[in-house]
């Protein structure tokens, strides 16, 4: 059975950067749909004891049209939510160090460039969808933008997200309207570093 990601914190914690209303709605209400979804399609498929992350790179074998679109869009759903409230914290490591550190600064100058870029790709996706700091096993980063619940697992790329940007309406509309630059930039003050440097360890050998 796949399980919910438990928050650490209180609904209220992350404001103001993230209200306690978009929490209770967007946690306790899509993320919990879609993992109950990705369950039930999972369950049906026969393949309930995958890795996610195998099962979200092999969506291919899966025969039946209907489930292959619903564990797509469910599990990419309860994948990515994992993976955006596991890196949001009210007490955030501000920014990364050792092995990821030199990374970026070798590949984007900077952690500011790389948010530049992580930010230009959040505000320019069209619609619902997603930007993402990937890494490969390699160590090799990666920025990328996805649409509706697809990410780079999903799209083939060999890379695995290991940082989410959320831009679905339901994660900002209540608080920032139509202002989605707003909510990119402010986001970024209760990123955790310490918890996007544990996603990269567990990926790169």
């Amino acid at each position: 059975m796949f399980e919910q990601y438990k928050i650490a914190y209180e609904g209220d914690a992350l404001e103001p950067i993230i209200d306690a209303e978009t929490i209770a709605l967007h946690y306790g209400k899509h993320h919990a749909t879609y993992t109950k979804n990705f369950n039930d399609a999972a369950e049906k498929a026969g393949v309930a004891d995958m890795d996610v992350e195998k099962l979200l790179a092999s969506l291919d074998t899966v025969k039946d049209e209907a489930l292959r679109k619903a564990l797509r869009n469910n599990g990419g759903g309860y994948y990515n939510h994992n993976l955006y409230f596991s890196t949001l914290s009210p007490n955030p490591k501000k920014a990364p160090e050792g092995e990821l550190a030199a990374k970026i600064n070798a590949k984007f100058g900077s952690l500011d460039a790389l948010k530049e870029e992580l930010s230009k790709l959040a505000i320019g996706q069209f619609g619902s969808g997603w930007s993402w700091l990937s890494v490969n096993p390699a160590g090799e980063l990666m920025v990328s933008a996805s649409p509706n619940q697809d990410n780079p697992i999903i799209e083939g790329t060999g890379y695995v997200p290991i940082l989410a940007i959320d831009v679905w309406e339901h994660a900002y509309y209540l608080k920032y309207k139509n202002l989605r630059p707003d909510y990119v930039k402010a986001l970024f003050d209760i990123i955790c570093w310490e918890a996007v440097e544990k996603n990269y360890a567990r990926i790169v050998k």
